[in-house]
């Protein structure tokens, strides 16, 4: 992972602990460029308060975590990033906090019951993050805390601020809004709404869809969330792909950013392989993993940033639809560590939209040539 240049420095506001705050960030995280405003809400909420039992969800790079370490007993702070993750530990290290990093979607269905009851938790949804993914994730939030426990969750119109507000109204006994500026709102949710305990519309289910899916005669099918990228069906981009690469028997495959993995299964169905997955985002690994169940291919998911989780490993063949809006750091990252992972004789195959140029982020390969052309995307096949 390449980091910024010079980390983000943040002033503090209380007696106890450092005087300020340095927080590494890196592309293809959130916010990377300055702190979030959401999070500077929460924060001038929070900062003369007992925290007591601290978890964040959708952590970022650590910022609420670290600063108001000095006010809880305890802090956790959960990203479905293995990106995020790794600066969260580098930015509570470096600040001089002990806090635990959990490597999870946030959803409770899946990451099943926090190890803790929860004092406080802080959640600030991502721009971007479809208002159903963000919804259960607040829903598990609130369903984490102690009896007197608080859920505060920052948000702004345009990232879902009323929809998240109605969320909270149904299942929360109380809902305010305890802090505003510049357009961004932090709401404070306590309590049940119903006598018994229970929350309504909120279960233990995970948020999965079930898609079929043929490619050149091979049937499968794929499990998805929202969230993910094509989580309605498998797209042209990725079928020009599959159709294009070579994959045989005996051959060691990885699907890189590997979403709900449609590629490590129809490389599994297609040919006697042995198969590895990897994605930064929990969700999809987890999504993945479900994916390769249902279409009975024996292999091996992880979750980590680019190629991390499978450093130690070689492949003939590295099937990659990268996510190139993350940046040119992450796509470099990402393709240096695949020509890394190549066999001898291996071969990566990318798919991209025609109109994108990433001869410089395939820079570290030694020969790359276009292999196929579709209506909107490019398979190129690049060799060490």
């Amino acid at each position: 992972m390449t980091p910024r240049r010079d980390p983000l420095v943040l002033g503090s506001r209380t007696d106890a602990g450092p005087d300020r705050f340095e927080f590494h960030t890196a592309e293809g995280v959130p916010d990377a460029d300055a702190f979030c405003p959401g999070e500077l809400l929460a924060l001038e909420r929070l900062w003369d308060r007992d925290c007591g039992r601290l978890r964040t969800v959708g952590a970022r790079y650590g910022v609420v975590g670290v600063v108001l370490a000095g006010r809880a007993a305890s802090v956790r702070m959960a990203t479905p990033s293995a990106r995020a993750a790794a600066l969260c530990e580098r930015n509570a290290t470096e600040n001089g906090v002990d806090a635990t990093v959990e490597l999870a979607t946030g959803l409770a269905g899946i990451d099943g019951p926090p190890a803790e009851p929860v004092d406080t938790a802080v959640y600030v949804p991502e721009p971007y993050t479809p208002l159903e993914l963000g919804t259960r994730r607040l829903r598990s939030a609130l369903d984490s805390l102690a009896s007197d426990g608080a859920l505060y969750l920052a948000a702004k119109p345009e990232t879902g601020l009323g929809r998240y507000e109605d969320a909270l109204t149904a299942a929360a006994a109380e809902v305010s809004t305890v802090a505003e500026r510049d357009g961004w709102s932090l709401l404070r949710a306590i309590g049940s709404a119903t006598a018994d305990g229970g929350r309504p519309g909120y279960g233990p289910e995970p948020p999965f869809d079930r898609v079929g899916a043929t490619v050149d005669g091979v049937d499968f099918e794929l499990v998805t969330a929202p969230g993910l990228f094509a989580a309605g069906g498998l797209d042209h981009g990725t079928r020009l792909l599959a159709e294009t690469a070579t994959v045989t028997g005996g051959d060691r495959v990885l699907d890189l950013c590997c979403g709900y993995g449609p590629l490590a299964a129809y490389a599994g169905r297609s040919a006697d392989c042995d198969v590895w997955a990897t994605d930064d985002d929990a969700l999809a690994t987890a999504a993945a993993e479900r994916t390769l169940a249902e279409t009975d291919v024996d292999a091996r998911v992880v979750t980590a940033d680019c190629t991390a989780g499978v450093a130690d490993r070689s492949f003939d063949a590295v099937l990659c639809n990268p996510p190139t809006h993350a940046g040119s750091g992450v796509l470099a990252d990402l393709f240096r560590g695949a020509a890394d992972a190549l066999a001898p004789d291996g071969r990566c195959w990318v798919v991209h939209h025609r109109a994108l140029d990433l001869s410089d982020s395939l820079a570290a390969f030694g020969r790359v040539e276009t292999v196929a052309t579709g209506t909107e995307h490019v398979v190129r096949s690049a060799r060490r």
